[in-house]
């Protein structure tokens, strides 16, 4: 079975806290690079007491252009990466776990695989997903939303890629700032020949929201990545179909919930409506 080194990549934006238990966790097993989107000496002074290599990226660049960042500094190195969040925690133990999955006979083809995620309270997250098409947007807009799919991704706050996908794939696109880049670049592998993964023996802990603590903002940035990736893979009038189909599915439960889903149904309608990118750019920071 293959014993490569992993390289662990993490992409930071302010959340000193965080990184520091995420990089304490890993106990300096295996070497870390932070790319830091915040320029922040807390963040720089947690890296070096972990033994990370630092990098500041100067502005606030987007975690798919940090990751091609550290991804350009490792491209001649015979290892595979795996990308974590500041807010995602795995012991080095899970990481072999992990890397031993990824290498495991008959799994040549697996470009990336990631843990189970378990986060606050416990709650199980799920982690595999069926890509974003407009077909499927219009099967949840009437309730036939967990349908299965044939080509799924895997999410990315805990995922470890091959090297030779990572060669054969390319970087992550940077047109995606926060979110959906890790679909993208699954998408693009499948495209190739390689699959994803969920290796069930390993479980990390998932905060979440360490990008921000605005939960609006977030539901900007996330549907406004969704955009971005449907208009590459389906084209101008495949974003219609779905855009049409997200307002129709959010007025429907509008309509039908009460309280704060009904609120929170509201909000989408009014998203989709305005454009979720023109939204996420009247508050870009």
């Amino acid at each position: 079975m293959n014993e490569r080194a992993v390289h662990a990549v993490v992409v930071a934006y302010r959340t000193p806290e965080q990184l520091d238990r995420c990089l304490a966790r890993l106990e300096r097993w295996s070497p870390v690079t932070v790319v830091d989107n915040s320029s922040s000496a807390a963040v720089q002074e947690v890296a070096a007491r972990h033994g990370a290599m630092y990098t500041d990226s100067g502005r606030n660049i987007g975690f798919a252009a940090a990751v091609n960042v550290a991804l350009e500094r490792l491209a001649k190195a015979d290892c595979d990466v795996l990308l974590l969040n500041p807010d995602a925690v795995i012991g080095r133990g899970d990481v072999r776990r992990l890397a031993r999955h990824l290498h495991h006979p008959g799994n040549e083809r697996v470009a990336a695989v990631a843990p189970r995620l378990r986060g606050e309270g416990g709650r199980e997250e799920r982690v595999g997903w069926p890509f974003p098409t407009p077909i499927r947007m219009c099967a949840e807009a009437v309730g036939l939303g967990r349908l299965p799919a044939r080509r799924r991704f895997v999410t990315g706050a805990v995922l470890l890629l091959r090297r030779e996908a990572i060669d054969d794939v390319g970087p992550f696109d940077e047109r995606f700032f926060l979110y959906a880049e890790e679909a993208d670049w699954q998408r693009r592998a499948y495209a190739r020949g390689w699959t994803s993964a969920v290796c069930t023996d390993v479980v990390a802990e998932h905060a979440g929201a360490a990008s921000s603590t605005d939960p609006r903002r977030r539901e900007a940035l996330f549907h406004a990545a969704q955009e971005t990736y449907v208009r590459k893979w389906h084209g101008a009038s495949g974003w219609w179909l779905y855009r049409a189909a997200a307002c129709t599915g959010a007025a429907g439960r509008a309509i039908v919930l009460r309280r704060e889903r009904r609120r929170a149904a509201v909000a989408r309608l009014l998203l989709y409506l305005e454009g979720p990118r023109r939204r996420a750019a009247l508050g870009q920071d």
